[in-house]
This record gives structure tokens, C-alpha cells and sequence, in this order.
């Protein structure tokens, strides 16, 4: 990953994070959608034989935006599958930070 791109990347990761997680405490739908991701993302983590840990997470989340990002996505004000993926990921961060 380019510089230029893995800078941005970690914007975007903090924005969505910071306002989803956010978000989430007011939202009880949001935060169902992003229960289903979450679970989702530890299925893929653990299945692939790693543990579900903050680096894990952050591996995940750079390549997982990386290719939405070349493939022409963009958050918007709409929580799309990509969206709720990423805030998901920024979530269990939190979580495996604090544990």
C-alpha cells in the first residue's frame, strides 16, 4: 500500500470509527447491523487459523478498505454493507484495546 493511500486509509478509519461507534449507542439498528458484521469479521479471523486481536483487526480493516476503496467505493451518508464493515472492525479494535 502506497504512502499516500495508507494515509488516507487511516483517516477514513478513524472518521467512520469514531462516528459509527458513536453513532451505535444512540442507534439500536445500526448497532444489530454492526453486531452481524463484527461476528462476521471474527468467523473470517478465526477460520483463517489468527486470533481475533487488535493487530488482527488492523490487518483486516487496511486490506478490507483498501479494496473498497479500489473498487471505486466511498462512504456516503447512507450505511452500506462496505460502511457497516468498516465500523464494525473499528469497534472490535476498541474492544481488543481495552481488554
Amino acid at each position: 500500500m502506497s504512502g499516500d493511500l495508507s494515509e488516507i486509509l487511516r483517516g477514513l478509519i478513524q472518521d467512520i470509527g469514531d462516528a459509527g461507534v458513536a453513532k451505535m449507542e444512540a442507534d439500536p439498528g445500526l448497532a444489530a447491523a454492526v453486531d452481524q458484521h463484527a461476528a462476521a469479521v471474527r468467523d473470517v479471523i478465526t477460520g483463517s487459523g489468527d486470533e481475533v486481536h487488535e493487530a488482527t483487526l488492523l490487518d483486516y480493516l487496511h486490506g478490507f478498505a483498501d479494496t473498497a476503496l479500489e473498487q471505486g467505493w466511498w462512504p456516503g451518508e447512507q450505511y452500506d454493507w462496505q460502511l457497516l464493515r468498516v465500523i464494525a472492525v473499528c469497534s472490535l479494535v476498541r474492544g481488543a484495546s481495552t481488554a
